[in-house]
């Protein structure tokens, strides 16, 4: 009887949310075209500009508009697909924790396996925040917004920069600027002698270290993400968007609720003398003013803000007739997701790795890596509809899928009885998830 419990058969799914976690992969994919994918390579010959008030435009949206904004998204997302899928599970009579803990396990390895090509990967981090969502699930709504809220001011790099302060003696002088205690470093290996096994070696040995930094040091990005998560776990307890197409002046209400929140968000910012919170990656040697944290905190509370009014921005647009015929075309992308993302990191690997292509567009202008994440984001849409028409899920889902249950998923569609066009949903958590 215990065998027969499963979640393994696919259920309706929430076409807002694939289309949504599809509009979140756009905003990864420009962002990380405009940081080289986190891949250093160096030009063959810089680009001549082709209008360089242009590409100052572009740089102004990856950074203002873009950066921090839609990954906020996908996290947010992660939340609430975790509660979709234990909530599932639970009405079914069966206990998903054990088979979840085991389902980021597997997320966790393909994460640092991505990590050898795309030092930019997130879903390592997000297969450990997974394990610690397991034992919150129970938790009152109160307690789960609490702690986001602490984490969102910043509680945990307050508690890092008093460590710091006072490993230092709280010397009276503030320092701030780090260039003159730079040093140069030799070139590394991996853009001496190009090769694919000589960038994952960097990779591991050099930029792992610097990820876990920016999300667990005082940058504190990591906690940022956890904050996301909760959220979407309660926004899932609310049945949020279960119930989308009867509270549209709701809907409307929230965008312009965050669209404020950011605007008041932005105007306490700017009463704050200008600081440099990009010390908080390596703050060494100095003290952390509560100024730089303060400011710090109000850039991370921006961010989710700006997000919430992306986010329901999309899904009142989506709920037109026109907005959604338009956006509805997202939707397979975002059943897609672990492999559309994957995949951006892969094409990224070729384009600026030394060894491939990054002689030339590492030195690429801002407009045109913007123009190719679009071109890249567009094939990727074609792919997923081609796909989906004859496949249940998109490859690394059902891959992920089959070890979750430790036996071979049905994957063609006529083999599980789907009649052409038919839609279905499987259990994810990350990407192809919202049942």
């Amino acid at each position: 009887m215990e065998a027969a419990k499963t979640l393994s058969k696919p259920l309706k799914r929430i076409n807002v949310l694939d289309a949504l976690r599809g509009f979140a992969l756009l905003g990864v994919v420009l962002i990380h075209m405009l940081q080289h994918f986190g891949i250093y390579s160096r030009a063959g010959e810089q680009a001549f500009p082709w209008f360089p008030p242009l590409d100052e435009t572009v740089h102004w949206i990856g950074q203002h508009i873009i950066m921090g904004r839609f990954i906020n998204i996908f996290a947010f997302l992660f939340g609430l697909s975790f509660f979709i899928q234990m909530d599932s599970a639970s009405r079914k009579g069966v206990d998903f924790r054990g088979r979840f803990a085991w389902r980021m396990v597997i997320l966790f390895v393909m994460g640092v396996l991505a990590h050898s090509f795309y030092p930019l990967e997130i879903i390592s981090v997000y297969a450990v925040f997974g394990l610690i969502m397991i034992p919150l699930y129970k938790t009152k709504n109160w307690v789960l917004l609490l702690l986001s809220g602490l984490l969102l001011v910043g509680v945990p790099r307050t508690i890092q920069a008093t460590i710091n302060n006072h490993a230092l003696g709280n010397p009276p002088v503030e320092q701030v600027d780090r260039s003159s205690q730079e040093v140069a470093e030799g070139t590394p290996e991996h853009i001496v002698n190009p090769s694919f096994f000589n960038t994952a070696k960097h990779n591991y040995n050099q930029r792992y270290m610097g990820k876990l930094n920016y999300q667990f040091g005082m940058v504190g990005r990591g906690y940022v993400t956890l904050a996301l998560f909760l959220m979407g776990l309660v926004v899932g307890r609310l049945r949020f968007f279960e119930s989308l197409q009867v509270h549209k002046r709701r809907n409307l209400l929230l965008f312009f609720g965050f669209l404020l929140g950011l605007l008041l968000t932005l105007l306490v910012q700017s009463m704050f003398p200008s600081v440099e919170t990009r010390m908080l990656f390596n703050p060494a040697g100095n003290v952390v003013s509560a100024r730089i944290l303060a400011v710090k905190a109000l850039e991370d509370i921006e961010l989710v803000f700006f997000s919430g009014a992306l986010m329901m921005a999309f899904i009142v647009l989506y709920q037109t007739t026109v907005g959604g015929s338009v956006l509805k075309i997202l939707s397979p992308y975002g059943r897609m997701g672990l492999t559309n993302y994957l995949m951006q990191g892969s094409v990224g690997c070729f384009l600026f790795s030394m060894w491939a292509f990054g002689p030339f567009f590492g030195g690429a202008n801002p407009t045109k890596l913007f123009l190719v994440g679009i071109l890249i984001y567009t094939v990727q849409i074609l792919l997923s509809r081609y796909w989906l028409r004859h496949f249940l899920y998109g490859p690394l889902e059902w891959l992920w899928r089959s070890l979750t249950y430790l036996r071979i998923q049905a994957f063609r569609k006529k083999e599980h009885g789907e009649s052409k066009g038919k839609q279905s949903e499987g259990l994810s958590v990350l990407l192809d998830r919202n049942q």
